[in-house]
C-alpha cells in the first residue's frame, strides 16, 4: 500500500520539533561550576612586580656546573648516575684513553733510561774499570823493566868486548826500550782519565736530555688524566648527556632533539637550598627595590604551594630574554635583568631543576 507523502513530512517535521525543544530544555538548564584545580597565583604585595623564574641549584657564584671534556674521545664508562651525590674528584665518565696511555709509558720508559745513563755517568769511575788502569799500568811497567834489563846486559857486554854485540842488536834493544816507555805513558794517562770519571759537558747534557724526557712524560701524563671528567665540586649529578659508545668533543655531546651540542654532565651544588633565577623585564627593573628592602615569594606552576624566596644578588647585567629554546643566537626585542634568589624546598614536594615558576618582587 502506498504511503502518503503528505503525512509523512508532517511526522518528519513533528519528529524535527521535538528534538529542537529537547535541545533547547538541555542547553538551558544549568550545571554547576567545577572547582578550580588550583588557584591562580596573585600578587601578594601592594605593589609588587612580575618575573618568570627558573629554578636552579644553589652556587655561590654562578648557575648549574656544565662539564665538557677537554680531549676528544669515546665514552668507555659512566660510572654514576643521574640523582646521584658525588664528592670533588670523584670520576664522573671516562673515555677511551688506550693511545695516550701507551704514548705516556713510551715516554716514562725513555725517560727512565736516561735517568739511568746519568746516574751511571756521576757513579763513574767505576771501581772495576779503575783496577783494570791501575793493572795495565803496572804491566806496562813490567814490561819497560823487562827490556831495560836486556839494554843493560848488551850494554855491559859492549863495554868489555864491542865486537860480541852487534849494532842491530843494540839498536833493537834500545826501539824496544823506547817502545816500553811510550805503553807505559799510554797505560798512565789511560788510568788518570779513568779516575778522572765522566766528563762535566757529558753529565750536563745527560741531565737536561732526561729533563726534557721527564718533562714529555709529564705532558703526556697530564694529558691522560683529561680523558677522565671529574666532579670539580661536591654536588649532584643532574643530567648526563652522553651514554657508553658515544663520541663527545670538548664541544661536548650531540644533541638528537634539539641538533645541537650539549654538555656531557650537569652539575649542581650539593648544598640542600635551591636557587630560583628571575628575569625581570627591561620595563620593570626601575620598580626592583633597593637590596635591602626585597621580598619575593614564588609560585609553583600548577600548585597552590607558595614559597618565600631569600635575595641573593642581582646579576647586573641586562641580556636578551631566553626563550625556552636556551638559544642566546635567536632573535629577541625583549631584554632582562637575573635576579637571584634561594629557598629551601618545601616538606613533601618535589621541585626539580629547570621548572619554571611564577616569582612576585615586592617589599615588606
Amino acid at each position: 500500500m502506498a504511503i502518503d507523502r503528505t503525512k509523512l513530512l508532517f511526522f518528519i517535521a513533528g519528529v524535527g520539533f521535538a528534538c529542537g525543544v529537547a535541545g533547547a530544555w538541555l542547553a538551558a538548564e544549568r550545571h554547576p561550576a567545577q572547582k578550580p584545580v588550583f588557584t591562580p597565583a596573585a600578587n601578594p604585595f601592594a605593589q609588587g612586580i612580575y618575573a618568570t623564574g627558573m629554578v636552579e641549584s644553589y652556587q655561590d657564584n654562578g648557575a648549574n656546573i656544565n662539564l665538557y671534556p677537554e680531549v676528544s674521545g669515546t665514552v668507555v664508562a659512566i660510572p654514576v648516575k643521574e640523582g646521584q651525590r658525588v664528592t670533588r674528584g670523584e670520576t664522573l665518565l671516562q673515555l677511551d684513553a688506550s693511545v695516550q696511555a701507551a704514548l705516556a709509558a713510551q715516554q716514562q720508559a725513555q725517560a727512565e733510561a736516561a735517568r739511568a745513563t746519568l746516574d751511571e755517568l756521576k757513579a763513574q769511575p767505576r771501581p772495576e774499570n779503575l783496577k783494570v788502569a791501575a793493572a795495565q799500568v803496572a804491566q806496562a811497567e813490567a814490561g819497560l823493566k823487562t827490556v831495560q834489563d836486556q839494554l843493560d846486559k848488551l850494554q855491559r857486554s859492549f863495554a868489555v868486548e864491542p865486537r860480541s854485540i852487534s849494532r842491530e842488536a843494540m839498536d833493537d834493544a834500545v826501539n824496544a826500550v823506547r817502545n816500553a816507555q811510550a805503553g807505559l805513558e799510554v797505560a798512565r794517562r789511560q788510568y788518570e782519565l779513568t779516575r778522572a770519571g765522566a766528563w762535566a759537558y757529558d753529565v750536563r747534557s745527560e741531565e737536561r736530555q732526561y729533563a726534557a724526557l721527564s718533562k714529555a712524560y709529564a705532558a703526556s701524563a697530564a694529558l691522560l688524566e683529561k680523558y677522565t671528567v671529574r666532579a670539580p665540586v661536591d654536588g649532584v649529578v643532574l643530567s648526563i648527556g652522553a651514554s657508553v659508545g658515544s663520541y663527545l668533543t670538548p664541544q661536548g655531546v650531540y644533541a638528537t632533539y634539539t641538533q645541537g651540542m650539549a654538555p656531557a654532565v650537569v652539575m649542581g651544588g650539593g648544598s640542600e637550598r635551591l636557587a630560583v633565577r628571575c628575569y625581570v623585564d627591561e620595563i620593570l627593573v626601575q620598580r626592583l627595590p633597593a637590596a635591602a628592602r626585597i621580598k619575593a615569594r614564588m609560585t609553583i606552576r600548577g600548585t597552590d604551594v607558595s614559597v618565600p624566596l631569600q635575595f641573593v644578588r642581582v646579576q647586573p647585567y641586562v641580556s636578551p630574554k631566553v626563550q625556552l629554546s636556551s638559544e642566546r643566537t635567536e632573535r629577541v626585542d625583549v631584554r632582562v635583568l637575573p635576579v637571584l634568589f634561594s629557598f629551601v624546598p618545601p616538606a613533601g614536594r618535589e621541585i626539580y631543576l629547570g621548572q619554571q615558576v611564577d616569582v612576585y618582587i615586592g617589599t615588606e
